[in-house]
């Protein structure tokens, strides 16, 4: 359904996306990621056509976005972070006109969208007198108006309260099984909830594009183990772990309680080194408090992955 190839676009000397490539099919829920100014917002409305790639192209389905950017835009919803609203309209006037630019006459797809994003209750309030949680549903509703195969959206649930995050995670879920949706999220749990798919930018490149449970087992292989004992200091705790086969790093993690010494050892590969961090413990006379371990989640592996970019970038 989307298919960006070899894109880049440059402002002035800042190259915001460089030689950008990646493919989604329909039915698909997607998570952009990347740390600010990695490029997410500019492939977006490079998507949409807001703007032109400087280098490559940008196809939804059979359409290229350069050659036809308003038969594509009829075919996306786009909700960006700060949804641009006329505070004056009630919300049923905005979603009529919403309507109309799509040539949309139909009161019931307007009540449709309405009931999808639970706006029945201020469809005769003015869009500025609305609560934040509120306006990001309006801005939702206007995306989704008319029926479109590509949704694009842009923080989703800022801004919204618990509850009206379970009900918009539950509705992009829905519109994700007949549509394309990309999500652009720092709300790295959101997408583990709802996205099949992630792809992680930084500095304008993907490092990362993979099916969610898979990422974390293909890109976070390290495990991070706890450790803390009483009867030495973390010093001497760090330098009797740190020699042990199969131990990458070991550093102090703070006394949790007065006598207690704690660190943080992290390893690679498959073998668990739980049993013999136990077995020197006991060796060394220690009384072992504490021994839990945590393989990496999508945050670290984010991390990981936009801390190496950054530090390949600079290097050149």
């Amino acid at each position: 359904m989307i298919d960006v190839a070899n894109v880049t676009r440059n402002f002035g000397d800042f190259c915001a996306v460089d030689d950008l490539s990646f493919s989604i099919p329909k039915g698909e829920i997607v998570g952009l990621l990347g740390p600010n100014g990695a490029g997410k917002t500019t492939t977006m409305r490079m998507i949409t056509g807001y703007l032109e790639p400087g280098r490559g192209s940008v196809r939804i389905g059979d359409i290229n976005v350069q050659a036809e950017p308003g038969k594509v835009k009829n075919m996306i919803g786009y909700l960006p972070e700060m949804a641009p609203f006329y505070g004056d309209m009630m919300v049923y006037d905005f979603l009529r006109y919403a309507a109309a630019m799509h040539g949309i006459n139909s009161l019931e797809r307007i009540r449709t969208v309405a009931r999808m994003c639970a706006l029945e209750e201020v469809m005769h309030k003015n869009v500025e007198n609305l609560s934040r949680g509120y306006k990001q549903r309006v801005g939702l509703a206007f995306a989704l108006i008319h029926d479109p195969d590509v949704l694009v959206l842009d923080e989703p649930t800022s801004g919204l309260d618990p509850n009206q995050i379970i009900e918009v995670r539950r509705l992009i879920k829905e519109i994700g099984r007949t549509k394309t949706v990309i999500i652009s999220t720092h709300i790295l749990p959101e997408v583990e909830t709802l996205c099949n798919r992630v792809m992680i930018v930084s500095h304008g490149r993907l490092v990362a594009d993979s099916p969610t449970a898979e990422l974390t087992a293909r890109f976070g292989s390290s495990v991070t183990i706890r450790v803390q004992v009483s009867g030495c200091s973390a010093a001497e705790l760090e330098e009797g772990l740190r020699s042990l086969e199969g131990v990458k790093d070991v550093h102090p993690a703070g006394d949790a309680e007065t006598g207690l010494s704690a660190v943080l050892l992290s390893s690679e590969g498959q073998e668990d080194l739980r049993p013999v961090i136990s077995r020197t413990v006991a060796q060394r006379g220690w009384q072992l408090y504490e021994l839990s371990q945590q393989k990496n989640s999508l945050e670290d592996v984010f991390r990981g992955l936009t801390l190496e970019s950054a530090e390949e970038g600079g290097a050149a």
